[in-house]
């Protein structure tokens, strides 16, 4: 569906469309389309590029350097990036805690990390999950001692997406003993190359390491690291939490990859003289995918107008990542005897590694083992279920 835009809002997609065309930066696209990962330098192109603009700090309000965006035109920001196969912005600075330090932040705080992350001088990284708190992230034993004027941080962090990257990472630690698990728990940030840090790269099957295991070892930080108040951490981590769910929706990227989809199927023989997307059950499969994706786009076209529970955030959560995953089977359908490969996803071009593979294959096969990780991560798909049904439990009394 398309969003009924005023005429501002048409020029300002026309816009950030002719910026992508022209003035960001053309390798990333290229790297991206060809299915190889993205080095940290292109990472910070990208972002330069977006923060010259103005147009980095997505979610921010004026006043701390982000564009002051409406609703509408965040979304049509998101839109064209994804149409223009650009890289997706990292979401643990400016998605995740950035809007966090813009609302809670002391302004010392926000002074000293807010130009950073905007001039890509800080990476961060999220440290949430533990061995024994992933989904159940309340039952979190990470430690944070008062020691005069600091803490002393005890503990492991785990699933840590980009600590190999970052320089600063946000925990949630518990500070006190408290008789419900979600309190005493505060979030605190700490530099990554303090003493008693370390992070171990967790090698995942296609070889890369994007998830860490970041353990701390006495680690001092001071107080003045803490965002909010003490032990109201989990009410900031809820608020983080319910951005992160809503940044999976990812609409435009979902479309342009059915139109690619329904294109190779042109091409793609299904046999008895019939390409795949004459093929019934096939065709079946992209209807069925279009019109779940075209649900989700009203959902979250509508809560552009309107703020989402954490109970609409949940079930768009888990719609979301579902729809994502399927897509990817379909690529892999596609794919048929080709599926198997696991190529290097640094190599310079993959078409010499396995001349006889079409292009898509080992993208598509890629995409499809990293999105099976999208209904756990952020929430795994039963903790969405259980926050939907408590709050109808709620509603009903």
């Amino acid at each position: 569906m398309e969003v009924e835009l005023t005429s501002e809002e048409e020029r300002f997609k026309q816009e950030v469309r002719r910026f992508f065309a022209e003035d960001y930066p053309q390798h990333v696209i290229t790297k991206i389309a060809s299915g190889q990962r993205l080095a940290k330098d292109d990472q910070i192109a990208a972002q330069e590029a977006l923060n010259r603009r103005g147009w980095f700090g997505v979610g921010w309000p004026a006043e701390f350097g982000g564009p002051g965006w409406t609703s509408v035109e965040r979304y049509l920001f998101d839109q064209e990036l994804e149409r223009a196969g650009a890289a997706p912005i990292i979401p643990m600075a400016v998605i995740y805690i950035g809007p966090i330090i813009c609302a809670f932040g002391t302004p010392e705080q926000q002074e000293r990390w807010l130009p950073d992350i905007l001039e890509s001088r800080a990476f961060w990284a999220q440290g949430y999950s533990e061995p024994e708190a992933g989904s159940d992230l309340a039952s979190l034993r990470f430690r944070a001692d008062r020691d005069g004027d600091e803490y002393v941080l005890n503990g492991t962090k785990i699933w840590t997406s980009g600590a190999h990257w970052a320089d600063w990472i946000f925990c949630l630690a518990r500070t006190s003993r408290e008789a419900k698990k979600q309190q005493g728990i505060s979030m605190i940030c700490a530099p990554l190359d303090l003493p008693g840090v370390e992070v171990h790269p967790i090698n995942l099957i296609d070889g890369s390491h994007e998830l860490s295991r970041v353990t701390f070892d006495n680690v001092r930080v001071p107080v003045s690291n803490r965002i909010g108040e003490e032990g109201n951490g989990w009410h900031y981590a809820n608020v983080l939490l319910k951005n992160e769910r809503l940044s999976y929706a990812h609409i435009g990227a979902k479309w342009r990859d059915l139109a690619r989809v329904r294109s190779l199927a042109r091409e793609i023989p299904a046999g008895g003289g019939r390409m795949m997307t004459d093929e019934p059950l096939f065709a079946a499969r992209i209807a069925r995918v279009e019109a779940r994706l075209a649900v989700i786009e009203m959902a979250i076209v509508r809560s552009l107008r309107e703020e989402p529970s954490m109970e609409a955030a949940a079930a768009l959560k888990i719609a979301c990542t579902e729809c994502a995953q399927t897509i990817t089977e379909l690529f892999v359908e596609l794919a048929g005897r080709n599926r198997a490969p696991m190529l290097d996803r640094f190599a310079a071009d993959w078409s010499e590694a396995a001349p006889l593979v079409p292009a898509f294959g080992p993208a598509g096969v890629q995409s499809y083992f990293f999105e099976r990780a999208q209904t756990i991560y952020g929430g795994a798909t039963e903790i969405q279920k259980h926050i939907i049904w408590r709050g109808l439990a709620r509603a009903q009394g």
